[in-house]
């Protein structure tokens, strides 16, 4: 059993952790964001700032950075630091387009998030392979997907690699141009996204990545400098390349449709997909087992067991085989340290089922491949539901449309 220090509080004692305790799973030198902590502290600040007046408006703006409507709470939505009802409660009282857009990003988050348990609860590789479309290939790929001598790439990939975090209208840049302008694999470029970006989901990467590049709905976004101009015209203007633009035309349309899965119509046994409706199993626990999916205080395991520590593994073999950026895991350690200041909280590092093995284990339901593995093999005491915006339902996902017109009007209230 490896288990680790809690480092105190702060950025700098996370940075140290990383460096000393988990540097040879990192693809970098361990280092924060520039501008985004992690913790339950952050993401409540985060939170009872929130003002999305005018989100409507200015949330696809880019640059300058001070003109951006976007809400940034999406590294907090990705631990579930601060839950999708919460966020939907909070701008209950918002003008209503705005309150409309906003609440409409959160459900393509709760989209996501369906579509991945769907197709990934038999442990495949969820959302892996095209759903619906193979992405257009130019005559002539690129030999680099993302060419630093433009200015609008250079701008947006310093802030993947400097924040770990991208608005979305920039996610979008960056993948058409990486698949449908220079012809690489998306499922590469999906990965550079992972590795970075402080949200990083397979639920929410993976399907943006497939929506974006065609291969989800079989028409690609066309990225051209139009969009720059319009919503960052400052990089344009300071480009090297602004009298010879290389995506000054929009690209061709090219698709070739595919063959659509049958999950995409309907879902056998939604029950599965979503997990447990309320709490199952009874008893004392030792412990609340932590996942990624799932770290925020009113995470219903953590909740329901205030009195018992709390219990994180960093996922060695996991994490060796990502290799994702120090600014990620940086922010995980911030949050655990956060989260120690208020209740006990054990730091382990190795094999999952090996370090907790042998535990009477609480914990919440996770809506992942990776989950309902190591649940199969820890078999905890107590699981309770995860809190979904909207549980899982049988029914046609083959656009968020379709999804949406399924769900009720208002979320649902899940028994903890």
């Amino acid at each position: 059993m490896v288990q680790l220090p809690v480092p105190e509080p702060g950025p700098d004692a996370a940075v140290a952790f990383v460096r000393e305790h988990l540097a040879d799973l990192a693809c970098d030198t361990p280092a924060a964001s520039t501008s985004i902590r992690g913790g339950q502290t952050e993401a409540d600040a985060a939170l009872a700032a929130l003002d999305v007046t005018g989100y409507a408006g200015r949330r696809n703006q880019v640059w300058p950075p001070e003109r951006r409507g976007a809400s940034k709470m999406s590294p907090y939505i990705r631990y579930n630091l601060v839950a999708l009802p919460t966020l939907w409660d909070h701008v209950a009282d918002a003008p209503a387009n705005d309150r409309r857009k906003y609440r409409d990003e959160l459900a393509w988050q709760e989209y996501t998030r369906h579509l991945y348990a769907r197709f990934g609860r038999d442990g495949g590789a969820a959302l892996g392979t095209e759903l619906r479309a193979h992405p257009p290939s130019p005559p002539e790929p690129w030999d680099e997907p993302w060419p630093r001598d433009m200015e609008c790439m250079d701008t947006t990939v310093g802030e993947l690699h400097a924040d770990g975090w991208l608005v979305n209208q920039t996610r979008m840049w960056l993948a058409s141009q990486w698949t449908v302008r220079a012809g690489a694999r998306w499922r590469d470029g999906e990965e550079e996204f992972f590795t970075h970006l402080l949200d990083g989901s397979r639920a929410a990467n993976r399907l943006n990545w497939q929506w974006t590049t065609g291969a989800g709905n079989g028409k690609a976004y066309a990225f051209a400098r139009w969009q720059v101009q319009k919503r960052a015209p400052a990089l344009c203007r300071r480009c090297v390349l602004r009298d010879a633009c290389p995506v000054q035309d929009w690209p061709d349309q090219r698709t070739t449709r595919a063959s659509m899965s049958e999950l995409l119509r309907d879902d056998p046994d939604p029950s599965v997909t979503s997990g447990p409706l309320s709490r199952s199993g009874e008893g004392d626990v030792e412990a609340v087992w932590l996942t990624a999916e799932s770290l925020g205080d009113a995470d219903p395991a953590l909740a329901a067991h205030p009195d018992v520590p709390a219990v994180f593994c960093f996922d060695e073999p996991l994490l060796r085989r990502l290799m994702l950026s120090g600014k990620r895991l940086v922010f995980l350690t911030e949050t655990l340290a956060d989260l120690a200041t208020r209740r006990p909280v054990a730091i382990h590092r190795g094999r999952v089922t090996d370090e907790l093995a042998g535990r009477r284990l609480a914990v919440t339901f996770a809506p992942v491949p990776g989950f309902r593995r190591r649940a199969a093999a820890l078999e905890p005491a107590v699981v309770h539901p995860y809190p979904w915006l909207f549980r899982p339902r049988a029914g046609r996902m083959q656009s968020y449309t379709a999804w949406r017109k399924g769900m009720p009007a208002q979320p649902d209230r899940v028994a903890a």
